[in-house]
């Protein structure tokens, strides 16, 4: 019986694996999966049953040796691929470290950890804007505008844009659901900022509100991947979002490497190269990913240069996923921030004729509102029929947080001129920005007067990748233990 059992399920198993997993081509790329890792994964399949076949009496866990029915050889292959280095080593060892401070204090040459691996302006005692927390209040706890006191404890303009906000919400309570795309009123002042700063106009329908940029971000990777054979070009260096999520979702990461000699620019016959490579492998290339102002490396995109992105992808006939959640973080007067949209519409090319999804969040900017999680994209570019299935994904987690919805429309409508918040609102925007762009220069201007380090200049974000130039021996060490010399 447990020889019969086994070859079943071997047969079954492996038959499965071959018809949906063994891969026709030889990838160059990250993420992915070779035929022996599933008939790895299958074998460890076959011995659980085999186990739980010939003993039935171990299925009600009375005995010390029944296998846990959850391990790393029976969860999703796709889990165990992705990684997240934002959070990965190095933070777990500054953790380590912060504990060992706090048992034992003065055991470390320092007394203190700063976590610096992720934007988190507010962990770092960045203040939150005025008058985005008072309109928030003020949603929050609806029974203030009744209040004699609240005209003396909250501006004018914050009273009146939170009653304006809450004539949008169902209940007029940010505790419920919403719209699966969001509130309709709050998408209809995002896209009134976006045509203010674009010059072009923008549409409610276009709008998908989500918690912080990232959801976004796996919606589009689960609505584009259908398989290891489809990829999405990714910069390198990146932000291991798009890493994770490409692997997440069963795709294949092909990478275009940024020139750091010109600081860190973005070669069109890089990203030909590269997806000529893709292609010659079987990969069919589905997007690029464009993050601007750069994540890690701080740079801004030239205008001209654009321009050559959003043609290479028209001509191509690729999806540009724009990530363009350090917009407000810009250093240098020589450099501007431009939204690929109005490039695209600039350029002439008009709502049908390149797929186009770009991504803000409320985490970044000067209002480092990170813990709040609110974000939006702008998905121009697509039929109807696309767009339903998108809105479906949409649907499943029902709605983003209201909290954020509200925020993500402050951000994108903040005081103007002549109301009250105004004035103080200037001040705290200028005077983040200014201590962002501040201390940049001299993280840029630390880096570079270490031996061994160098650092391009800080143009935008906040972020500076610096190179570090390793002596031969330290290389080999980290070769010796199988792990990244950096």
């Amino acid at each position: 019986m447990r020889r019969f059992v086994a070859e079943k399920a071997k047969h079954h198993i492996t038959r499965n694996v071959s018809r949906s997993s063994s891969p026709s081509h030889s990838y160059p790329y990250p993420y992915s999966y070779s035929y022996s890792q599933y008939l790895s994964l299958a074998s460890s399949q076959i011995q659980s049953l085999f186990f739980f076949s010939s003993s039935p009496s171990t299925s009600m866990g009375s005995s010390p040796e029944s296998p846990h029915p959850v391990t790393l050889s029976n969860i999703n292959p796709k889990v165990l691929e992705c990684q997240y280095a934002v959070r990965g080593e190095i933070v777990a060892q500054a953790e380590r470290l912060h504990e060992q401070l706090k048992q034992n204090p003065g055991s470390l040459p320092f007394d203190e950890i700063l976590y610096c691996n992720i934007g988190n302006p507010q962990s770092l005692a960045q203040q939150p804007i005025t008058f985005f927390r008072e309109v928030l209040a003020l949603c929050d706890h609806p029974n203030l505008l009744d209040k004699s006191e609240t005209g003396k404890l909250f501006s004018a303009d914050s009273i009146q844009r939170a009653s304006q906000i809450l004539g949008q919400i169902p209940g007029r309570a940010t505790g419920a659901y919403s719209h699966s795309q969001g509130i309709k009123g709050l998408r209809e002042t995002i896209a009134a900022g976006i045509e203010a700063r674009d010059g072009f106009p923008a549409n409610a329908n276009d709008i998908f509100l989500t918690d912080g940029a990232s959801p976004g971000v796996h919606m589009m990777m689960q609505l584009l991947l259908r398989s290891q054979q489809d990829g999405i070009l990714c910069p390198i260096p990146q932000y291991p979002l798009y890493s994770a999520s490409i692997a997440l979702h069963g795709g294949t990461l092909v990478p275009y490497y940024l020139d750091e000699a010109t600081g860190w620019g973005l070669e069109i016959s890089e990203l030909k190269n590269q997806l000529e490579t893709a292609r010659s492998n079987g990969i069919t290339v589905r997007a690029l990913v464009v993050i601007n102002p750069g994540n890690p490396t701080g740079q801004v995109l030239a205008e001209e240069n654009q321009w050559q992105i959003v043609d290479f992808c028209k001509k191509e006939g690729l999806v540009l996923l724009a990530d363009e959640v350090y917009q407000e973080n810009v250093y240098v007067p020589d450099k501007k921030f431009h939204s690929f949209k109005k490039i695209a519409r600039s350029m002439g090319y008009g709502e049908k004729d390149i797929p186009l999804v770009s991504f803000q969040s409320v985490s970044k900017g000067y209002y480092g509102e990170c813990g709040k999680r609110g974000g939006y994209m702008e998905v121009t570019g697509f039929g109807s029929e696309v767009r339903e299935q998108i809105y479906k994904v949409a649907s499943v987690n029902l709605c983003s947080n209201i909290t954020g919805q509200i925020l993500a429309s402050l951000v994108m409508s903040p005081p103007k001129v002549g109301d009250e918040s105004y004035d103080a609102y200037c001040a705290e925007r200028d005077g983040i920005l200014s201590s962002l762009a501040r201390r940049a220069k001299t993280l840029e201007a630390a880096f570079n007067n270490l031996e061994g380090v160098t650092c391009n200049k800080a143009e935008g974000a906040m972020y500076l990748f610096p190179c570090l130039h390793l002596p031969q021996k330290a290389i080999k060490a980290a070769e010796a233990e199988k792990v990244a010399p950096d």
